[in-house]
Order: structure tokens, then sequence, then C-alpha cells
């Protein structure tokens, strides 16, 4: 069962961030509100504390907000700018297409919504000592908020590089002159809150507060940003802590894990919470294609699907196992939890159908199937309700990265890699019940790494993690300057002229001319300079 706090989100949010924006427009509006949460009212009691930190957690998430670093559709978004698939509208490939400019919505939107969270954030704890309530709770509350700040200043420098960077609640004329604070200072920021939080929250959460910050999330989130740091020393002792935790295990599902069915699920480390009626989503509209009343938004590329591996776990360059004229048998069973195929997958007992070559009768026509895949992933065999009110949570952090990670950073610390650790971390991830892929045995560190590295891309595919893998690899140029490709669509090219395809009879999907020394970071907002000229901007744009 969810929180309250979470089954009532949807009220008490919109009374927090009109307390918010009372206080922080406090400079224009001097008359103290007669019908409504006021600064001289609010701020007092453990429930007010109760509806702010509601507030720091669910600033505007739901239903169909903008892109930002907490909702699904955002998340997944970051997957597709990565190169593992595409969007109908190009909406996230033009972020790393070459085209990008600093007056794109989307630049706006990520930027926007992280800060409209820092300011809540910000706010709670400007008035975090107003608080009358037991000090140790207190003490936890600020720092689940201080966790939820670190999580947002870090994305925002992973992707933008120096950004304005603030603790407190500024005046209009404060937030219009602020200069932007290099990147390795909001790192090391984030680095001591997250170090500080993990010390203070608790280990586990009632089931009545599921979706709530642990230590264990602020300590995945300090992994992740050591990492990215190449830290590798640093990272692999945070994640230890969290393995010796023995709180988190490998699900033995994997398909399940992302519905509602098992939302609850003891490998989710950190989740962005939904409820059905009171604050939901809409991803399964965005996903689900015509045939089960979905637009088909999104169609994932075979640059994905060919990195997972065949059941003896060789790729396909080097497995027996492998046909190139029946390419999808005899793979890795995570490729069919993850994609569906045109005429080789089905769901709810019907087969799916849609091949860039067939015509389509929705309004979105060929450019909701133009690779003849679509996202698997998240699309929930057991909802029969409105696509456009979801209500299970999405997976921010889970076990499974928290194992890979601590495989990679003790590789990349240079450490001796040995079977033990291997069956530890990696092999516990492939070796879960419904997909028992083979142990990996190689210690050999080029070699490994290279598994390493696939093995995060098909186990975590659309959940947002590509991009920050790519980045913090070097590899964004080299993965995103080619041409993409969609399924099999012939195995005879040379004759075939249904759709354009290449010489091995996959579908020819966008080609994407990524700038390296440029693309690596989005622009800042052009509104955001045009009102703020003490803003610098990135190189190239």
């Amino acid at each position: 069962m969810k929180n309250k706090i979470f089954k009532s989100v949807k009220r008490l949010f919109l009374v927090v961030i009109m307390t918010s924006i009372t206080f922080a427009c406090s400079d224009i509006f001097d008359k103290q509100p007669l019908d409504e949460v006021s600064d001289a009212t609010f701020w007092k009691s453990e429930s007010d504390a109760t509806l702010a930190l509601t507030g720091c957690y669910y600033t505007g998430g739901g239903g169909w907000r903008g892109e930002d670093f907490w909702t699904p559709r955002a998340l997944l978004y970051l997957d597709l700018m990565a190169g593992n698939g595409s969007e109908k509208e190009g909406i996230p490939d033009m972020m790393t297409d070459g085209t990008v400019y600093s007056g794109y919505w989307v630049v706006s939107s990520y930027w926007e919504h992280a800060y409209e969270k820092i300011a809540v954030c910000n706010n709670f704890m400007d008035h975090i000592e107003g608080f009358e309530m037991d000090a140790t709770t207190k003490a936890m509350y600020e720092a689940e908020v201080r966790t939820l700040r670190a999580y947002e200043y870090f994305n925002l420098a992973l992707y933008y590089g120096d950004v304005p960077f603030t603790t407190t609640v500024l005046t209009l004329s404060e937030a219009n002159s602020i200069v932007r604070t290099a990147k390795a200072d909001v790192w090391a920021f984030c680095e001591t809150e997250l170090k500080e939080a993990s010390e203070v929250l608790p280990d586990t959460r009632s089931s009545s507060e599921i979706g709530r910050m642990t230590s264990g999330a602020a300590l995945a989130l300090l992994g992740r940003l050591q990492m990215a740091e190449e830290n590798w020393s640093d990272a692999t002792t945070t994640y230890k802590k969290i393995i010796d935790q023995g709180i988190y295990e490998i699900d033995p599902l994997f398909d399940e894990m992302f519905t509602e069915s098992d939302e609850n699920s003891e490998e989710i480390i950190m989740r962005s919470c939904y409820l059905q009626d009171d604050y939901s989503h809409v991803m399964l509209q965005y996903l689900y294609p015509e045939t089960w009343s979905g637009w088909h938004q999104y169609s994932p590329y075979n640059e994905l699907v060919e990195d997972f591996e065949c059941t003896d776990g060789k790729t396909i360059d080097e497995s027996p196992l492998y046909n190139e004229d029946k390419p999808y048998e005899n793979r890795d069973p995570r490729m069919l939890y993850t994609v569906l195929i045109s005429g080789y997958s089905t769901f709810k007992g019907t087969t799916y159908n849609a091949t860039p070559a067939s015509s389509s009768s929705d309004r979105f026509g060929k450019y909701s199937t133009w690779t003849g895949y679509c996202i698997r992933k998240f699309m929930d065999e057991d909802f029969d309700g409105s696509l456009m009110n979801y209500g299970a949570d999405f997976p921010l952090i889970r076990y499974a990265e928290v194992l890979l990670s601590y495989l990679e950073s003790e590789l990349e610390a240079g450490e001796t890699i040995d079977q033990t650790l291997l069956d530890a971390t990696i092999n516990k991830v492939r070796g879960r019940d419904c997909v028992n892929m083979p142990a990996v045995t190689e210690t050999d560190q080029s070699k490994l790494r290279t598994i390493v590295r696939r093995e995060r891309r098909v186990e975590l595919a659309f959940e947002g993690i590509r991009y920050y893998d790519i980045l913090r690899w070097g590899i964004a140029a080299e993965e995103l300057n080619h041409q993409f490709h969609g399924m099999k669509l012939t195995t005879d090219p040379a004759s075939y002229t249904d759709f354009e395809v290449d010489e091995n009879g996959y579908a020819l999907a966008q080609k994407r001319n990524f700038k390296a020394g440029i693309n690596e970071l989005w622009p800042i907002p052009l509104s955001e300079i045009e009102i703020n000229p003490n803003l610098t901007q990135n190189t190239g744009y």
C-alpha cells in the first residue's frame, strides 16, 4: 500500500507550491492572504512540515508535465537521446543529432523544472528551523530534501555544465543576475550533501512510506556522481555500503518489475511514485501501439536490439546460434521483455504487427512505426484502465545498477577481478530466474569493460541511464554520429522495394550527426540568457 503522503499528494502539492510562490515573491506581494496558506501561519507544525516535504517530492510531476529528471516520459527521452531509439516527432532526437539550439523548448523544460524543484527544496530548507517537531524527524526530513536537491543539481551539471547555484530562495533581482557556478563545485556540494544525508536517512522504510528517500537512495546517487567524476575507489566504497546493508536483492522477475503488480520490488532503491486517479501519468498512452489504443510514440533502434546476446552468452558476431535470416531467435530473454518486434512478439494475446513498410490507420502514420520495433518495457498486460491514467511507480535506481556499477568501479580502479566478484555482481543480474543467461567468466580488464557496458545497456534500457553512461564514458560522439536502423525487413535486400533498407535488409531509420566537443553539453536556454545577461552560453551554441 502506498503512503498516505502520496495518496493525497495532488491536493497537498497545490497548497505547498502556492505557499512557495508566495514566499519567493514576498518582495512583491506584501499582503497576507486571508483565504489561503500564508507565510505567517505556515511552517509551524510537523503536519506543515509533511505538507512541505510532499511538495519537494512532487513539484508538478504528474500527467502531461514537460520534461524533467523525475518523470517517466522525460527519463525515457534521455535514453532515446542516447541512441536507444526515436520518437515520432523527433523531440528527444533533436537534442543529440547536431541540430539542438538554445531556443529549443526541451532544453528549457529540463532546466526550468529542475530549478522549480530546487526552489521548493530551498524554500523548505530556509524554513526548516521554524517547524515545531521532534528533532530526529526534522533531521530526517531535512536529509530527504537535501537528497532531492542534490539529485537535481547533479543532473543539471551533468547535462549543462556550469549552472546557476543557490541553496536559498532568491529575490527576483537576485535570480535575474546570478552567474554560473563551476560544474566541479556544484558536484562537490552534491557529494557533501549526499554523504551527510545518507548518515541520517533510515536504511529501510515501512510499507506506508514506500517512495521516500533512504540511505541506500542517497548512496546510490552518490555512487553515480563519483563514477561520473571517475573517483573509482570512492565509488567502490559507496556501492559496497549499499551491498553490505543486505536490504536489496535482484528480483527473479524482470518484466513485472516495471508494472504495477511488482512495483514494490525489493530491487527498486529509488522511485518516482504515482497513483491511479490521484496522481497518475500517461506513459502507457505513449508506449502502446495503435492495436491496443495507444500512440506508439517511440521506436527502439536495431542498434540496441543487436546488443542483446544469444542464449549461449556470446554476441551475435560470435555465437553459432545466431542466424542472420532469423535474427530474433535464441536471444537473451530480456530482448523480448524490452522490445516488441513486429510479427514476432505478442501482447495481450495479439501479435504485434507494425513494420515500417506497412500502412497505418492511426493519425501518426508510418512515423510511429518506422523501425518496426516498439518499447515493451513498462507495458502492463494486466492494466485495463485508461492509458492516460496509469498509477505504477517508475524506478529511478535499481539494485541491478548498483551491482553493475560496483563491478565497473572495481574494474576501473584497477582492482583484481575474480570469479567471486563476478558472481556477486554481474552474474546475479544475468542470472535472475526469468533471464538465466550464462555466467560471465572474463577477467581481462579491456574485454570485461566491453561486457559490463553492454550489460548496462540491455539491463537498464529506457530507464534514463544510457545518456549518463555514454557521456561519462566519453563515447557520445561515437555512439551518436552514424546511421541508425530498424528491424530486419527482408532476406533479399537487393530486390526489396517496399521500404529503404541497408545491405543486410534492415530498415534505415535516422542518421544522427552529433557534434563532438559541442553536443556533450546542452545549451543554456536562450530564454534564461535573455532575462539574465550574466549567464554565459556553452561553446558552439
